[in-house]
């Protein structure tokens, strides 16, 4: 049997060293997607607190993950199917946060009607926390493959530092 020889790795090219670039708020863009359960709200807090504070933003984390929670918990509880999907980018000095689920919006008016109404009664909180921090959100239908709602929510940064 012919000996084991170990070498050390090769330090990386050039090319490989260009995208060692180190994280930023700029540069924040994930996705995820989680099982629409009850556990997944924390689950999605979590990952934004991790990426929040990996990408310098810690300043927005409280209006941040609140945010989060909030569209979590609704996309868990309308959707029929066993996952939601999460998006979080930072673009224009604010942090966008988008979530899916497989809710499709009804075709008879008074259904579509009813099922908005819920689920803005379900983002009262989300929308308190948007107003204070002078962004916006919305609902409706996804742009996916499949169907479903697309619930998002954008936080300037200046008024998500300010948020207490």
């Amino acid at each position: 049997m012919p000996p084991i020889t170990f070498t050390s790795c090769p330090p990386p090219t050039a090319t490989e060293s260009m995208h060692l670039i180190p994280p930023t708020p700029e540069t924040l863009a994930y996705s995820l997607t989680l099982p629409a359960s009850a556990q997944s709200p924390a689950i999605a807090r979590a990952a934004t607190r991790t990426i929040l504070r990996a990408h310098g933003l810690d300043d927005v984390m409280d209006a941040a993950v609140q945010v989060v929670s909030e569209l979590a918990s609704c996309a868990c509880r309308f959707t029929p199917t066993a996952e939601v999907y999460v998006s979080l980018r930072y673009r224009d000095g604010a942090l966008r946060v988008i979530l899916y689920d497989g809710h499709a919006r009804h075709t008879h008016p008074r259904l579509a009607s009813a099922c908005e109404s819920r689920r803005r009664a379900a983002l009262r909180v989300l929308a308190c926390v948007v107003k204070a921090c002078g962004g916006d959100w919305g609902f409706g239908d996804a742009r996916e493959p499949g169907g479903g709602t697309r619930m998002w929510a954008v936080l300037p940064r200046e008024g998500a530092r300010a948020y207490v």
